[in-house]
């Protein structure tokens, strides 16, 4: 199949979404539609929405790439704890009451709870620049794993992918917010799901590889088939300050982020807001975990595959002076391996919309960070939705112009740029999230002391430890504020009592701070 066909299908594609987009555009006419669909997504919607923004191209293209060239067959445990903590055990312990508690206290974002939860505005402002931040790398991660894939399947150069995502995105999201990411997201789930699938089974067999037992019997017997294993270092070359961790600590590590850091990741925790009711969340469960399951295989288990397809060496094309290009592993293997040509095409769609849900998800909820959390901490949004609905679709853009700017500069692997994120933003959100659901002794004072390490933290041992370190660094930021925050909530003064009134439904409504 000539590139040009791919291009006809990726373009009819596209128009598909923008009508989509369009559609939803009619039917958002709040901040509320606009940013969590009115809270009236059912079930299917809701897990759809949540396992397509967990597995982007990050995923398929730098994770698969990296982590299954790295540490093979053993990324099952990655796969393992992605669905049943990063998945099935989230959607169990935290969707029911997060929901119940966010329309309690009239909150739709992670700043806005936080600033309800504990009565204090700072805090929302804080958490707002922290998500804004901090997920403008995520996305440039995303963007540049999806133009790597173009750039090898279509043909397309990567800067000119890039641009062209980035238009797509900012026009498709402006005109339809969350409903339409939710109703796409549906769409792009069932072709993510299908095309996982023929991707793993085509690539496992392949001839050089036999099949599904043959190959898995193949990966365990051959030690040179997991070299991460052995140090952190087989995976990248840090500085001289980086840790070199034992292989199974940054394997646990990277286990830990990729499947608690969803927990409190603010364009995770939006689709517990936005489900309808809570008689929906056990049926969103079973299919957020089963859609979750099948994902993360078919992306950890291709990746492993690569060490049948190429042998104990990655051939040239995929090296530079530096190391291996671990970005373009995965799509030069999909190119590479003799799949027919309508099967790359399913393939190449089946990243698309992964990419597109998550970069929707990122640039819908920084955005919001903006215009509802800092903006709004000082003018009342319910004042002027209209306004508040403009400053969203504007900070949309400038969001996507951001992530552009920094996919352009081609930092060192997207899988980095991930975990810097996710831990960070762990870091700074998990502790805060979780205690204020279940512990009403948590106070405003363990609060800021669990920020405060968070951020220390992510500043520090991401700097210091290059390259090498971020995974065991990712992991220490993300964990250590949740020993802090108890620590000082015991013994810094309570919340006033109709503070947590408002929090925990014994009281009226959410106090104005």
């Amino acid at each position: 199949m000539s590139s040009s066909i791919y291009v006809s299908v990726v373009v009819l594609y596209v128009l598909v979404m923008l009508g989509i987009g369009y559609w939803c555009m009619r039917r958002t006419k709040s901040v509320g539609d606009f940013f969590l669909g009115g809270r009236t997504l059912g079930p299917w919607m809701s897990a759809f929405a949540y396992g397509t923004t967990y597995f982007s191209a990050v995923l398929f293209i730098g994770y698969a790439g990296k982590l299954g060239w790295g540490f093979g067959i053993h990324t099952m445990w990655l796969v393992l704890g992605n669905t049943l903590i990063g998945t099935v055990l989230a959607w169990k312990v935290l969707a029911g009451r997060t929901r119940d508690m966010t329309v309690r206290l009239n909150a739709i974002t992670m700043p806005e709870f936080l600033r309800a939860r504990y009565g204090n505005t700072p805090l929302q402002v804080i958490a707002a620049l922290v998500v804004f931040i901090f997920l403008v790398p995520y996305s440039a991660s995303v963007l540049m794993g999806l133009s790597y894939l173009f750039e090898m399947t279509l043909h397309i150069s990567y800067e000119n992918a890039l641009y062209f995502l980035t238009a797509l995105t900012a026009i498709y999201l402006v005109m339809g917010g969350y409903f339409a990411v939710a109703v796409s997201d549906f769409i792009r789930g069932i072709i993510e799901f299908a095309g996982v699938m023929v991707m793993v089974y085509l690539l496992a067999h392949r001839p050089e590889i036999g099949g599904f037992v043959q190959a898995t019997n193949k990966l365990l017997a051959d030690p040179t088939a997991a070299p991460g294993l052995a140090s952190a270092k087989a995976l990248g070359a840090g500085s001289w300050l980086a840790v070199t961790a034992p292989g199974w600590l940054t394997l646990l590590s990277l286990v830990l982020i990729t499947s608690f850091g969803p927990w409190s990741l603010p364009q995770m925790v939006q689709k517990f807001y936005s489900i309808r009711s809570r008689a929906d969340i056990t049926r969103a469960l079973v299919i957020a975990g089963v859609f979750s399951l099948f994902m993360a295989f078919g992306a950890y288990y291709s990746g492993a595959l690569t060490h049948l397809y190429y042998g104990p060496k990655l051939p040239p094309e995929l090296m530079s002076p530096k190391g291996p290009i671990w970005d373009k592993i995965m799509p030069h293997f999909i190119t590479t391996s003799g799949l027919p040509g309508v099967l790359v095409m399913v393939i190449v769609l089946m990243v698309f919309s992964a990419s597109m849900s998550s970069l929707s998800s990122l640039v819908l909820v920084s955005s919001s960070a903006v215009a509802i959390d800092v903006y709004g901490a000082f003018v009342d949004r319910h004042a002027n939705p209209k306004r508040t609905m403009a400053l969203l679709r504007i900070l949309c853009a400038v969001f996507v112009g951001c992530s552009l700017y920094i996919a352009l500069k081609r930092p060192v692997f997207i899988v980095n740029l991930m975990i810097m994120s996710w831990g960070s933003l762990a870091g700074v959100f998990l502790a805060p999230y979780v205690y204020g659901l279940f512990w009403k002794r948590t106070t405003l004072g363990g609060v800021y002391a669990g920020i405060a390490v968070g951020l220390a933290c992510a500043f520090t041992l991401f700097s210091l430890w290059g390259a090498d370190g971020v995974p065991l660094a990712g992991a220490i930021t993300m964990f250590l504020p949740l020993i802090v925050v108890p620590l000082v909530s015991l013994i810094t003064p309570r919340l006033p009592a109709k503070v947590v009134e408002a929090a925990f439904g014994t009281g009226g409504s959410a106090p104005q701070p």
